[in-house]
């Protein structure tokens, strides 16, 4: 489904160019069969002068302002640009070429300034106001999704700089035009130095432990880069899971000094000049908005409110997790063969932690992956869920294109009944495969979001970075990437399940803070009984995972949170340490980066060396390459809303279609359209409590 409403595309845009008119494929889809590098560029230069016309338009419209001819006329504007740069954004990230990142390189200081021409546009603040002033003396009743969206835009207005003096603005367009091009030029180094920092082992006996599919893989990955041995290539974060398996204390240290060292290594893929300069210039653009620091400009506008109500979550949770992190590393050492005074090598922790979970739950993970393939995960686990929770089906569309072989096209439906297709929703993309053009980590992206104001049905993209078998061969899973399989798809929901008006509100258009909190909340149907069943079968036999593995697994899932918890908490602290700095509080060679980051972590009481931070500063996408600056609390702070849904669930009856629709109508179909605080306490029937999440970290 398309829009109904499309602002004819500039005449300089080539009308053979795919992005010149919306797509005729269903709902949609940018029909990537014809896309090519080329066409991006030409098709974003115009839709941002299409969209500034718009603006222009409405602007100096002489008539009295409405909601019609300013909120509206605002949110149907912009859509060549919307279809262009989506698409754009989608791949670069997810099938990156040199030619896409010269794109980039080119486009994001017009970007910023495209944004802050907006943003900044007095006329524009003044129309806006009068609506706002209207509704405030009760002149004009606007719909409650109106008026939150007034609201919403009167914040933008402020914290984009409308206030500021002539002089002040121009030097916030040179902050952000800046601090644009340096995110990016942050993420191009870090996929070029985790390249890089792949280990190629070329003695088969030291990868033993590890799977043959593993190895496979591995042996692939090389060949794939014209080496001769086999490539473990580097996930984003800092505890690879290769180091589970691996019995070669040398290989595992190689890995796990590979993995630590990216961005720091000198050469043209050091990040840490990108990111001295990023948080003195975040600081800079805070302090002329009148915020103390970049962190504190950051939250000002998420649901946490203030630095001091995140420092003091973060503060409490620290201690309990270190010191469940000790106690656990003394039961490794003892596995180890050591004293528990000994200590354990963050390079051996995942392969002594196998031991323990072998030793004290009878667990593996190498015996549980046969268990664990990929399309049972997705066909009896995932979907599954969420037939059971909304009525949803999929259908597999080979015919639609992606932009890359490795995606997969799902038709989703909805209020499915047994024999009957039900209706088109929407489509959901799966580009599961690690490759050397996609950034590590795992994401949600939006090709089309939903809207009932455009007509407009939701297409999303779920990416993962899984090693890719060799052809013909399954693809098995460690438990991780099950439940991130999962997560990912709990955003997806929160896009395919998006019913509102205006686009800007829909679906994850939510406060930083608040986004994780229904993904993370859909992590729990990994754990269900009646969805592990469903989905843990051997993928050779059939049979499915003994019972007593199902229990064992379920009674586990406490182990280990020590671990979890302080590798998260160093590296939300270590974003907090960077962005609640002045700008003359930041260091200013790079042979500071990494003892500014030690302080750090001790001074928050999180210097565990057997538990490295998730991410180090050098390699940090999150807060210097992508959007979560000063914002990586997010998970933490979601976590409360996702453990206190979680016992909501269980208080009702767990998996059932009623709790799937409450869930549904009450929170996720909301999006952006009211405070996200208040769908949380339209479901929950009261504000969130912490003691859940205390519980189910250990922390009690």
């Amino acid at each position: 489904m398309t829009s109904t409403h499309e602002t004819t595309a500039p005449a300089d845009l080539d009308p053979a160019n795919p992005f010149a008119a919306p797509s005729a494929l269903p709902y949609g889809l940018p029909d990537f069969s014809v896309i090519r590098e080329e066409h991006y560029e030409p098709a974003i230069l115009a839709g941002m002068a299409a969209h500034r016309a718009e603006v222009e338009a409405i602007a100096t419209n002489p008539e009295p302002v409405t909601v019609e001819n300013t909120l509206v006329a605002l949110e149907r504007s912009g859509q060549l640009l919307g279809r262009a740069a989506r698409a754009y954004f989608n791949q670069l990230p997810s099938d990156s070429t040199p030619g896409l990142e010269d794109i980039q390189e080119r486009l994001a200081p017009l970007f910023s300034a495209h944004r802050d021409a907006i943003n900044m546009d007095a006329r524009l603040h003044e129309r806006v106001r009068a609506l706002a002033d209207a509704a405030e003396a009760g002149d004009l009743d606007l719909e409650p999704d109106t008026a939150y969206l007034v609201e919403k835009l009167m914040t933008q207005f402020k914290r984009s700089g409308i206030a500021l003096s002539p002089g002040d603005q121009d030097t916030l367009r040179e902050l952000n035009a800046r601090i644009t091009s340096l995110e990016a030029s942050f993420g191009r180094k870090l996929l070029a130095g985790a390249n890089e920092a792949s280990v190629l082992v070329t003695d088969e006996a030291e990868l033993a432990g590890l799977s043959a599919d593993a190895r496979a893989g591995a042996r692939a990955a090389a060949a794939a880069r014209g080496q001769d041995g086999w490539l473990l290539e580097m996930q984003l974060f800092t505890h690879q899971n290769v180091l589970a398996s691996l019995q070669d204390a040398a290989t595992r240290e190689r890995v796990q000094s590979a993995s630590m060292a990216r961005g720091a290594t000198g050469g043209e893929n050091d990040t840490r000049e990108v990111l001295l300069e990023l948080a003195r210039l975040r600081a800079h653009h805070a302090q002329l908005l009148g915020y103390e620091h970049h962190a504190a400009y950051t939250v000002a506008d998420a649901t946490a409110g203030t630095t001091a109500a995140v420092n003091e979550m973060l503060g409490r949770l620290a201690p309990a997790a270190v010191a469940n992190a000790r106690r656990e590393a003394a039961d490794l050492a003892r596995v180890g063969g050591g004293s528990p005074s000994d200590g354990v090598a963050a390079a051996d922790w995942s392969f002594l932690n196998e031991a323990v979970r072998k030793e004290r739950f009878n667990l593996d993970d190498a015996a549980l992956r046969p268990y664990l393939e990929l399309e049972r995960v997705l066909h009896d686990g995932v979907f599954k869920a969420a037939g059971l929770l909304f009525g949803l089906s999929f259908v597999e569309r080979p015919d639609l294109p992606g932009y890359h072989p490795d995606v997969r096209v799902f038709e989703v439906f909805d209020a499915v009944e047994p024999g009957e297709p039900g209706t088109g929703l929407g489509l959901f993309l799966a580009d599961l495969y690690t490759r050397e053009s996609k950034r590590g980590g795992a994401w949600m992206d939006s090709l089309v979001v939903q809207s009932t104001l455009l007509g407009e049905q939701p297409v999303v993209v779920n990416n993962l970075n899984i090693v890719k078998p060799p052809a013909d061969e399954p693809t098995l899973l460690v438990w991780d990437e099950v439940t991130t399989l999962f997560h990912e798809f709990g955003h997806a929901l929160h896009g395919l399940l998006s019913d509102v008006r205006y686009p800007s509100q829909s679906g994850t258009a939510v406060p930083r803070d608040f986004v994780e909190y229904p993904s993370q909340v859909n992590e729990m149907w990994s754990w269900e009984p009646q969805i592990l069943r469903s989905f843990a079968v051997h993928h050779v036999t059939g049979e499915p995972m003994p019972a007593e593995w199902v229990d064992t697994m379920l009674a586990s899932r406490i182990w280990g949170e020590g671990f979890s918890t302080t590798e998260y908490l160093a590296a939300a602290l270590l974003d907090q340490a960077w962005h609640q700095l002045t700008p003359d509080q930041v260091p200013t060679s790079v042979e500071d980066v990494l003892p500014f980051e030690a302080a750090a972590l001790a001074a928050a009481g999180v210097d565990f060396a057997s538990v490295p931070p998730r991410y180090r500063s050098t390699y940090f996408n999150h807060i210097f390459g992508g959007g979560y600056s000063a914002g990586y609390y997010s998970y933490i702070w979601s976590e409360v809303l996702d453990a206190d849904t979680v016992q909501w669930y269980a208080e009702n009856g767990g998996l059932t279609r009623e709790n799937g629709e409450a869930f549904r109508r009450k929170l996720l179909a909301r999006g952006g359209s009211q405070d996200p605080l208040v769908s949380f306490a339209d479901l929950r029937g009261r504000a969130a409590e912490i003691t859940p999440l205390l519980e189910r970290r250990g922390l009690v």
